[in-house]
């Protein structure tokens, strides 16, 4: 409760209790004694999380499908699903647009109500629901590009990640390939290695369009895994094994506390792995504003530079893009296709 409390903005149980007795002329602990009502575990926990507009949902859902892992995320509807694991058991999470009401419809199925504060808190980062929109046009709007990009894609936001770990695998495979190519193989690894799950009565009785199928590998499973017939380069498939053992031994945290500078020095310490790869995950992973992959070939052709010298001077440029430089890759990107990872 004391989360609850603290998450609607009453700062302490104390004073939400005063409200709630205020409200329904009882106490919460009144009304659940009370309730002969029984929680229906096949019923999904709805969520409403306001934000302030703009909010391109377009452009993020049209990202994230992009980069669905086929059998663990989908896109349906114009909402956006996926296989998680939260306190150990499987479940779904979808997410859809209310633009008359301004906010994001969570809906938690099969997740346990002790699970949805750590769900809910999570969502709002991986949908960057808290973007300082005014902060950031300030500064990318005195770039000329990027004013014109604002322009046609207000409310720009920068896609999280569920898992830093499976973010990182995604990000492993996306190199120098396309993002089609790297989607497939991803698809793969989830099938093979991933644990399949069983979608709960509140989907399936909804939809029987579904293709959600498994949770995406452990770290602990993908240390160990031969990566035979995939469509696997070996040399990639070992990266991603020795990230996946640093992982699973805790050498390498994708807590989005840790520090953007540390995290990207500890990844890049594993062959295989170079900026391009550290910068892009601390960028989804840990929701580091600043993160700026310098050398991506999309952002180079988006600012039309040269791939043999334009890195350096793209670098100098979006110096005055700090600290919202990923913002602007963002925005760069949509003005392309099959670019960004």
């Amino acid at each position: 409760m004391n989360h609850v409390a603290i998450a609607a903005g009453y700062g302490s149980t104390r004073r939400f209790n005063d409200t709630f007795r205020k409200t329904y002329g009882r106490s919460p602990r009144d009304l659940r004694k009370s309730s002969d009502e029984v929680f229906d575990r096949n019923t999904a926990l709805s969520v409403r999380l306001p934000y302030r507009k703009p909010f391109n949902w377009a452009g993020m859902l049209e990202f994230l499908a992009g980069r669905a892992t086929p059998g663990v995320e989908q896109i349906a509807g114009g909402a956006y699903l996926r296989t998680v694991s939260v306190q150990g058991q499987p479940g779904v999470i979808e997410f859809r647009h209310d633009e008359r009401d301004a906010s994001i419809r969570v809906l938690l199925h099969g997740i346990a109500t002790t699970g949805m504060f750590q769900v809910v808190q999570h969502v709002r980062e991986m949908l960057d629901v808290d973007a300082p929109l005014a902060d950031i046009v300030d500064v990318l709007g005195a770039d000329k590009q990027l004013r014109m990009l604002l322009r046609s894609n207000p409310g720009i936001r920068v896609p999280g990640a569920w898992d830093g770990f499976e973010l990182t695998v995604r990000a492993i495979l996306g190199q120098q390939i396309s993002v089609k190519a790297a989607t497939t193989l991803a698809g793969r690894i989830a099938k093979r290695y991933g644990q399949p799950v069983v979608l709960p009565a509140s989907l399936t009785q909804a939809s029987d369009d579904l293709t959600l199928t498994h949770l995406f590998p452990t770290a602990a499973k993908l240390a160990r895994a031969r990566f035979n017939d995939i469509g696997l380069v070996s040399s990639r498939a070992e990266t991603i094994r020795q990230v996946a053992s640093a992982a699973s031994r805790g050498e390498i945290d994708f807590e989005q506390a840790d520090d953007p500078d540390m995290f990207c020095q500890r990844l890049m310490a594993v062959r295989g792995i170079g900026a391009w790869t550290a910068e892009y995950v601390s960028m989804r992973a840990l929701k580091y504003p600043d993160a700026f992959p310098t050398a991506d070939l999309g952002l180079l052709k988006a600012t039309g530079n040269d791939v043999k010298n334009g890195a350096a001077m793209l670098k100098k440029r979006a110096e005055s893009w700090r600290p919202w430089r990923a913002y602007a890759a963002l925005l760069l990107w949509s003005s392309l296709s099959d670019s960004g990872g």
